[in-house]
């Protein structure tokens, strides 16, 4: 059962997703139903002020001694550094080890790995962050596109609003769905989103290595409602189909119909932004051909339905 929470704080933590644990566990909701949590907000020392990203400062009530009986240890996103106070993650470990669960907001997975706490281990973070921590923690088994990762005693979420999916899960399974959703409805948000965070991800333009084939590729991206095959753009680009194949790779990193699928998505979605044309003309524009091809294409790449994605991003 899900009694104690300690959220732990460090210097320039981030106060959104530090908000988000407290919105969860912090406030009392036993007139809906929700069991009371003891929540516990602490510092490497009782009394000492943390500071906070946006130049403020906050005093934890409690110390690292408030981690040795909680049953969920949260880790809020913060200023991803070098080195992590060793005393943090040696409270960490040690809370792991006699069976806390664990939960890290955005960055907060980063402290999970300064501990050794991520290898082997499936787990998540912010989209922007998630090559760096690859790289820090080559065994941790990162998955890059999903709003949060259960593995057991370990729960990692991606970036901010992802906590809240992320914390909700937590109670839901800990504590039953009538809890989660009764928390959900007083936070006026979904008990459960769709999706992974694919859908938050900027998605330029491939750059090219070299410019041999930026004309072709502009063509390409000015003519996305013609069917093209890898021999029309051989002819167009004067080479030869093994030819063009293999300077696509050098230059794209990939061939030319999965180049041509992310860019018709990419043109996609900005039409599901900006326009109110339906699926089937969006279909249409973008080379799919029909509102069946664009779904498969769009899902598979995005993580989501084209109409799903318009309700969350529509700006009309």
């Amino acid at each position: 059962m899900l009694k104690t929470v300690a959220v732990m704080l460090i210097d320039d933590s981030a106060p959104f997703e530090f908000g988000v644990v407290c919105e969860v566990f912090g406030i009392d909701r036993t007139e809906d139903g929700v069991p009371p949590f003891d929540f516990r907000v602490c510092g490497e020392r009782a009394g000492e002020p943390v500071r906070l990203s946006i130049g403020a400062q906050i005093v934890p009530e409690y110390g690292l001694e408030a981690l040795e009986d909680a049953d969920l240890v949260a880790l809020p996103a913060a200023f991803i550094r070098e080195e992590y106070p060793q005393a943090v993650l040696d409270a960490v470990v040690a809370a792991h080890a006699r069976g806390a669960v664990l939960l890290s907001v955005c960055s907060g997975a980063f402290v999970l790995g300064a501990a050794g706490l991520l290898d082997g281990r499936r787990c998540t973070t912010h989209w922007r962050h998630t090559d760096q921590l690859a790289k820090r923690h080559p065994e941790a088994v990162l998955d890059p596109d999903v709003l949060f990762v259960d593995d057991g005693e370990i729960i990692t979420s991606a970036g901010t609003a992802a906590g809240i999916d992320a914390c909700l899960h937590l109670v839901r399974r800990e504590l039953g769905t009538a809890a989660a959703t009764a928390i959900a409805r007083r936070m006026v948000v979904p008990p459960q989103r769709d999706g992974g965070q694919r859908q938050y991800v900027t998605a330029p333009i491939p750059e090219c290595e070299a410019d041999s084939l930026e004309p072709l590729l502009s063509w390409m991206l000015e003519t996305l409602d013609t069917e093209h095959t890898v021999a029309s753009l051989a002819r167009k680009a004067q080479l030869s189909t093994r030819t063009l194949a293999r300077r696509f790779a050098a230059e794209t990193g990939t061939t030319p119909q999965r180049w041509l699928a992310t860019q018709r998505v990419s043109h996609a979605r900005r039409l599901l932004e900006e326009t109110g044309w339906g699926v089937d003309e969006i279909a249409r524009v973008c080379g799919f051909g029909s509102a069946a091809l664009l779904r498969h294409h769009f899902r598979r790449a995005v993580g989501v339905t084209p109409m799903d994605y318009r309700r969350t991003f529509a700006q009309c």
